[in-house]
């Protein structure tokens, strides 16, 4: 199954324009009934709002989006096209508007909707949903820093850590670069202990 990116988590943002105040919302949902329950939530606590602008994008190819009575063009389609080019499925995403008493004409709702969209993905962070090979890898203490670091140079995640002897990791590896970090990990211990695949797994991981 080819890789793909969704939010790390739910975040909240607040952008201030000329007064008004967007409040961005970013939540994980894999489906179209996940998507929507998240909308009518921040509908409900955001009732006295203005607008609550919202679109979301899933991995199964669904798109939606609504400007919710702002000018046509202006919210919906703008905070999608943020997630479109980010590549970033299974998101959903409402910007809740406070309106300030300021027009800001259809340029300025443009920037401020996919503005306060962007921030609130940055805030929640992107997290690779793809096939991981788990590595118990041994090293001597003396080495630790460099594996964490070659580790993380081949996109793998350090799971967990036992301390012994040695220390023990349990990584995330790219099911790509498992092997090219089994071989590394060879040349700079001489010949060590070589990692034990311990299994497959296909999950979304935060990205650094």
């Amino acid at each position: 199954m080819t890789e793909y990116y969704v939010p790390a988590g739910i975040s909240e943002t607040e952008l201030v324009e000329k007064r008004s105040r967007f409040l961005g919302h970013v939540f994980p949902a894999a489906t179209e009934e996940e998507a929507r329950a998240c909308i009518e939530a921040v509908k409900k606590k955001h009732y006295d709002a203005r607008h609550n602008c919202w679109c979301f994008r899933l991995h199964t190819g669904t798109e939606r989006y609504s400007d919710d009575g702002e000018p046509q063009g202006t919210a919906g389609q703008p905070m999608l096209n943020v997630f479109q080019r980010e590549r970033l499925e299974d998101v959903c995403c409402v910007v809740t508007r406070y309106f300030g008493g300021i027009l800001l004409g259809a340029g300025g709702l443009v920037r401020a909707y996919s503005q306060s969209a962007k921030d609130a993905l940055d805030a929640a962070g992107r997290a690779a949903v793809r096939r991981w090979v788990v590595l118990s890898v041994p090293c001597p203490y003396a080495l630790f820093e460099r594996v964490k670091l070659g580790l993380q140079d081949r996109g793998g995640v350090l799971e967990d850590v036992e301390y012994a002897a040695d220390v023990t990791i349990r990584a995330l590896v790219p099911e790509a670069q498992a092997q090219p970090f089994s071989a590394w990990l060879a040349e700079l211990t001489a010949g060590g202990p070589p990692p034990q695949v311990c299994g497959e797994t296909f999950r979304a991981v935060p990205c650094a």
